[in-house]
């Protein structure tokens, strides 16, 4: 009788299932969710949108933290399509590790400046 002291992890290949799938549903989901409510919003004022009507979109707080949660979920939304293209389709390791680290410092670097572009309304 043979003892299985734990089942052996595969950590290569976008195996990661359903995880993957609800994160993108999801967070599609917030970011068409954010689009309809500023779409609404440019509909809604009055006058030619110019930058006066455009910073007072973004102006109340309720707005930012919005924007925010899309920033973040788009992050997150672009690193697990990235991050599975470059697991499927890059087969040298170290090279994957390269793209993985350039996309992670990439996506990190938007979203620092659409936050700080965003404070800034």
């Amino acid at each position: 009788m043979s003892v299985n002291y734990g089942s052996k992890r595969v950590v290569t290949g976008a195996g990661y299932g359903m995880r993957d799938w609800l994160a993108q549903r999801i967070t599609a989901a917030l970011m068409a969710l954010f689009t309809l409510i500023l779409l609404a919003q440019v509909l809604f004022s009055s006058g030619p949108i110019g930058y006066d009507n455009w910073s007072a979109i973004f102006a109340p707080q309720w707005m930012k933290a919005l924007t925010f949660a899309m920033f973040f979920a788009l992050t997150y939304h672009v690193w697990v399509g990235v991050r599975d293209i470059w697991m499927d389709y890059v087969k040298p390791a170290a090279l994957r590790l390269v793209l993985h680290v350039f996309t992670i410092v990439w996506l990190l670097a938007c979203l620092g400046w659409a936050v700080q572009v965003l404070w800034r309304v």
